[in-house]
């Protein structure tokens, strides 16, 4: 939206600047409420795109074609301003990375700023609001000339730390990464965007593009080489990969992904363990199919035909639809269908919910809900770990360092499952963490064998399967409490 934003908003300018009332306020009616309803069902695209955001930029755009009138009270200005101060000032504090955004938290720094530009013009009537005082200390006004600049470059600069240590870092090392992000910034704002600013010769516009495209062709020619060339692992020479035993998840049938169709599961194919007397549905995104390896060796402990329902990035989770995976809602009804069909008695729920916890996990408690008036057993399995990288970088990270450990610390909300937890009433919560993780880190390998359990950032191969539910997962050898929630459904009556 960088780029057509400012177009239609100069074309609006240009063209009906004297009925801008009626083109910007409903344009920005109509995009806030559409961001409103993308914070639940497309918060990716919601976050990213136009039409979803341009209200924000229409409340500016707004202030400056209809100024409105200046305050001539002093009182009225600086309760205005303060108000604008504090409205920023809590979605600074309160907005985590939990809640939704923008929809409803960016009214918060939106309307903050917007009155405190309202309250900052100028009037001769009254000395300036408190707030525009504050604005006008020289280091606030510093930062703001920067501040472009800044929201460029302190990104790559902390991508590339975390990138370089694979893990949390430390406040001293935050320090050093704002220091750096301000030198740079400036140093931008100085020698990149002042020179565009002033007319020079350099910034003409042939000698402009000129330099844009050759900076355009040697990205575009280093990222291909670099793709090409897989890496450039040369730059490593004692990092080494092997092969992870990952397992079969049957992909395409048991495992559903965007390029494959719903209606290929079937249930003998997806039956994974047999010879049982109680049926089992585990149902989920990839963190339940991740599973999927340590059925069969674990399968006398577990004593259940464990049937695999499974579908990439759709939790379990009946109220659940998204325009990314718009069949995940039709693949989430089919699982009742299942349950009746199959004469399941015990449901496993497991996802990675970190993915889900902005939408809220009201949708979660409400299968449940649906899952106990069937008559179901439910289990839920809270969020397994997830590490900031491949565990086979973590370990080439450790072989350098010569750490002689096999635990890592998680690059997750370490209180997620205690987000979860309250909306599982009614089914048996299983939290991995507290099996397999301590206070130092969470193992991604074996100490005594160096084999990896996972295969990537966070899902389980074989050997992490194998022990994820030899740890924690429930057994089924004595079916009391499934046999009750049979007798609870029977005596109240099937829904």
């Amino acid at each position: 939206y960088y780029i057509f934003a400012p177009i239609l908003l100069y074309l609006i300018y240009r063209y009906v600047s004297k009925r801008w009332l009626t083109v910007l306020l409903p344009m920005a009616i109509g995009s806030f409420a559409l961001a409103v309803i993308a914070t639940s069902l497309a918060p990716t695209a919601g976050f990213y795109l136009l039409p979803t955001r341009i209200w924000e930029l229409a409340l500016g755009a707004m202030l400056m074609l209809r100024k409105p009138p200046v305050l001539a009270s002093r009182l009225a200005a600086d309760l205005i301003g303060l108000a604008g101060f504090a409205l920023i000032a809590f979605g600074f504090v309160m907005i985590s990375d939990s809640d939704p955004f923008p929809g409803y938290n960016a009214l918060f720094p939106c309307i903050g700023t917007a009155l405190l530009i309202y309250a900052g013009q100028d009037s001769a009537d009254r000395p300036a609001p408190v707030a525009t005082r504050v604005l006008r200390l020289a280091p606030l006004v510093w930062v703001g000339l920067i501040s472009y600049s800044l929201y460029l470059v302190h990104w790559p600069i902390n991508s590339f730390v975390h990138y370089l240590s694979l893990k949390t870092v430390g406040v001293p090392t935050i320090i050093a990464m704002t220091v750096a992000s301000f030198a740079l910034a400036a140093f931008s704002w100085k020698y990149v965007e002042q020179p565009f600013r002033h007319k020079r010769a350099y910034t003409a516009p042939l000698p402009i593009f000129a330099f844009s495209a050759t900076a355009i062709v040697l990205l575009c020619a280093g990222g291909l080489a670099g793709a090409l060339g897989n890496g450039f692992p040369q730059r490593f020479p004692d990092f080494s990969t092997e092969r992870i035993r990952v397992g079969d998840w049957r992909n395409g049938i048991c495992f559903n992904e965007n390029g494959t169709r719903i209606e290929d599961w079937n249930l003998a194919d997806c039956t994974r363990t047999t010879g049982f007397a109680t049926n089992v549905l585990l149902w989920g995104d990839s963190f339940a199919a991740h599973y999927v390896p340590g059925l069969e060796p674990n399968a006398q402990k577990i004593q259940a035909n464990v049937i695999q329902y499974t579908y990439a990035g759709c939790p379990p989770d009946l109220t659940y639809f998204s325009y990314a995976r718009p069949a995940c809602t039709r693949f989430n009804e089919r699982a009742l269908s299942i349950i009746r069909d199959a004469n399941i008695q015990a449901v496993i729920l497991s996802g990675r919910w970190t993915d889900y916890q902005a939408r809220g996990f009201d949708g979660l408690q409400k299968t449940i809900d649906r899952l106990r008036g069937m008559g179901v057993k439910v289990y839920t399995v809270g969020q397994s770990p997830e590490f900031i990288a491949d565990v086979q970088k973590i370990a080439f990270l450790v072989r350098r360092e010569h750490a002689g450990t096999t635990s890592w610390p998680m690059a997750m909300d370490p209180d997620i499952n205690a987000r979860v937890l309250p909306f599982t009433k009614g089914a048996d919560f299983i939290d991995p963490l507290t099996y397999l993780c301590d206070s130092a880190g969470c193992s991604y390998a074996d100490a005594t064998t160096n084999e990896f359990l996972y295969f990537d950032y966070g899902h389980f191969s074989s050997a992490g399967a194998t022990l994820a539910i030899s740890k924690y997962w429930p057994s089924f050898a004595t079916s009391n409490e499934v046999a009750e929630a049979k007798r609870q459904f029977t005596a109240v009556g099937a829904p």
